[in-house]
């Protein structure tokens, strides 16, 4: 019974990680983006009184949705610690930890999408400027620390490498079974998703609403996401090997939960992470960016 409970508590900080402090935090890091980080074109074509009543009414409503989600959350916590004996309880908590993790998600893939639609509709009307040698870091060695780098890709290496362990030695197969083919895939996918979702960023096109501070700051946000939730994707896959190999499946909606409370914290950290300040020597500048 000790997993169960462990997975009660982790679920409950799932509940405050994601429901009260990353809204929190996300509600302060929006009201403060146009003053940080918004260009003189963007002061322009949005004006302060205008952008100031969207991002109120913005705060008010994921402040809302995030309220209803706390609620449900604890409301699931009990369902989940009533029916705790039940014979399907693993696959119930499980289930519940997952669709629960994403209804906490929901609002911010809707801000999102709507901050995608409305920045496109405002380029759309931006004239074309006159051009402005900034130096600008372009490396992916500017934004995160090489270790952090090496230790994203020897993890990857060694989750292959434990895939095929345990299915050739732990589970005694002949060969690799298609399960370890999917996983080996989908910790690829995660990975090339991750890259790619990285390189648009470093050498996309400059957004001019932005100014070169909140440009680095995005491209920032983006690398360190991307590169620390790829570690955390191979580890998590890993472990999740690790406890159906010695039959603890138990365990395995406290991972998971583990999971989504390490997904919002590294979300969090990336909001207040400024870019990487490399060594002296190191380089990786020089870049033409719209004034």
């Amino acid at each position: 019974m000790i997993d169960a409970y462990a997975f009660l508590f982790a679920f409950a900080v799932q509940i405050v990680a994601a429901s009260i402090l990353y809204p929190a935090r996300l509600i302060g890091y929006v009201r403060g983006w146009a003053e940080d980080f918004g260009s003189e074109r963007f002061a322009q074509m949005s004006p302060e009184d205008e952008h100031r009543l969207r991002v109120e009414r913005f705060a008010s409503g994921y402040r809302a949705a995030a309220l209803v989600t706390a609620v449900l959350g604890v409301v699931l916590l009990g369902w989940l610690f009533r029916d705790i004996h039940s014979p399907d309880w693993i696959e119930d908590a499980k289930r519940a930890s997952w669709i629960y993790f994403m209804l906490q998600m929901a609002p911010l893939i809707l801000l999102f999408l709507y901050a995608g639609a409305r920045y496109k509709k405002l380029n759309q009307s931006v004239p074309e400027g006159r051009r402005k040698a900034v130096l600008q870091p372009r490396s992916l060695f500017d934004f995160i620390s090489p270790v952090v780098v090496f230790l994203a890709v020897l993890s990857y290496l060694l989750f292959v490498a434990f895939a095929f362990y345990v299915d050739l030695q732990v589970y005694k197969n002949p060969s690799p079974s298609k399960y370890c083919y999917i996983a080996i895939a989908n910790a690829t996918f995660i990975y090339a998703m991750d890259a790619v979702v990285i390189y648009k960023y470093l050498y996309g096109k400059n957004n001019p609403l932005v100014t070169h501070e909140g440009r680095l700051h995005r491209i920032g946000m983006m690398v360190k996401s991307g590169v620390y939730g790829s570690i955390a994707t191979v580890w998590f896959f890993g472990l999740i090997s690790v406890i159906r190999a010695l039959d603890l499946s138990g365990w395995e909606p406290f991972a998971l939960s583990v999971f989504w409370i390490v997904t919002s914290l590294l979300f969090l950290m990336t909001l207040t992470a400024p870019p990487r300040k490399p060594p002296a020597g190191e380089s990786g500048h020089g870049s033409e960016v719209l004034s």
